[in-house]
């Protein structure tokens, strides 16, 4: 039998557990048991923009519904494939279920490709699945952070290299909304180390304010009632939050002092509509992780930029490993909850969430 969440993607507050039969294994086909992911904001960012990107096609559902995409780690269980032996552990983009069919293709010793068909139209980079055996990044002892903060944090480590390519636009000032977040964690601490000149200021809730002062990331933390106390500087925003009104006062606030407006992911999922139409100054801009990471990996060659991600990896759990509690639950219905509590914002940022179905 495989367990699967199902969310309505119409309304993600409609979320339900299912029961299935399981199905022959197809010919070349591997039979993964799911055995661990983390539950992030990033997730609830795949559910929010999920039409949009595709985010819904990986793992399919029936008619209205989707299957959330995780990270985390899967045993063989089954295989048809001569490269993949039962018992073998892997990293990768799996379903919220207990099982997931995969067709492995360009099989080395660290990794293979999904080459299922329905998944081929999609980001590559999701499609990859690390043989943990010969993975340089796995660390047995930091499982846990490598689920909760590795996906976000590549995605900030994409975000600082993409703004330093560019000269950060003029800019002597980031300014993060969501500053709590851990992709805005993952982006403070690669700019604290590779872009230090650049002053980093993070804005969050209220009731967050000590804790992302205490994580040492930010120069300068406010609280959203704060806007105003933005220094004047020439500055780049990254929106985590997703607040339009949020980012309609910053816009104000800094007017010609804002170089550059990037939004990246919902995490304030209440607020995401009312768009950026007519907002003062430059366009609010979207990052999509996907295509700056391909970009990397051209400009920079895979090696080298496997270096730099692998450094300010270990960079990153110095300085913020140890900010969250890795708390473990079992069971789906527990994933399904979690994702609920999460989409209504009511997950405190010290807790790392990681299923064991």
């Amino acid at each position: 039998m495989t367990q699967q969440v199902h969310v309505r993607k119409n309304d993600l507050a409609k979320a339900e557990l299912v029961t299935l039969d399981q199905t022959a294994l197809g010919e070349g086909a591997v039979r993964l048991e799911v055995e661990s992911f983390s539950v992030t904001s990033n997730n609830i960012t795949y559910a929010v923009v999920g039409d949009g990107f595709g985010y819904w096609n990986f793992f399919p559902a029936p008619d209205g519904s989707g299957i959330v995409p995780m990270w985390g780690h899967a045993r063989v269980i089954e295989s048809n494939s001569p490269d993949l032996a039962v018992g073998e552990r892997v990293y990768g983009y799996l379903p919220m279920a207990s099982h997931l069919d995969v067709v492995p293709g360009k099989v080395s010793a660290s990794g293979f490709v999904d080459m299922a068909e329905h998944r081929q139209p999609m980001s590559p980079i999701y499609n990859q699945y690390s043989r943990l055996a010969a993975d340089p990044e796995h660390d047995p002892a930091r499982e846990g952070e490598r689920m909760i903060f590795g996906p976000l944090f590549k995605t900030g480590f994409l975000i600082e290299y993409f703004m330093r390519s560019e000269s950060w636009f003029g800019a002597s000032q980031l300014v993060v909304t969501s500053a709590s977040s851990k992709t805005a964690m993952g982006l403070a601490s690669v700019a604290k180390r590779r872009s230090p000149d650049v002053r980093r200021i993070g804005l969050t809730s209220a009731g967050n304010v000590g804790f992302v002062e205490a994580s040492g990331l930010y120069d300068l933390v406010l609280a959203y009632d704060a806007v105003d106390q933005i220094p004047d500087a020439p500055s780049v925003s990254v929106d985590f939050a997703g607040n339009s009104s949020l980012l309609r006062r910053i816009h104000e606030h800094l007017g010609e002092a804002l170089k550059y407006s990037c939004l990246v992911g919902v995490t304030h999922i209440e607020a995401r509509e009312g768009g950026t139409a007519e907002i003062p100054g430059p366009t609010p801009t979207l990052f999509f992780a996907p295509d700056h990471a391909v970009a990397l990996f051209r400009e920079a060659g895979p090696e080298a930029a496997g270096q730099m991600m692998a450094e300010s990896w270990r960079g990153f759990l110095e300085d913020a490993g140890s900010s969250i509690e890795i708390e473990r639950l079992a069971g789906l219905d527990r994933a399904r909850e979690v994702f609920l509590e999460m989409l209504g914002g009511k997950v405190d940022p010290a807790r790392g969430i990681v299923i064991e179905p």
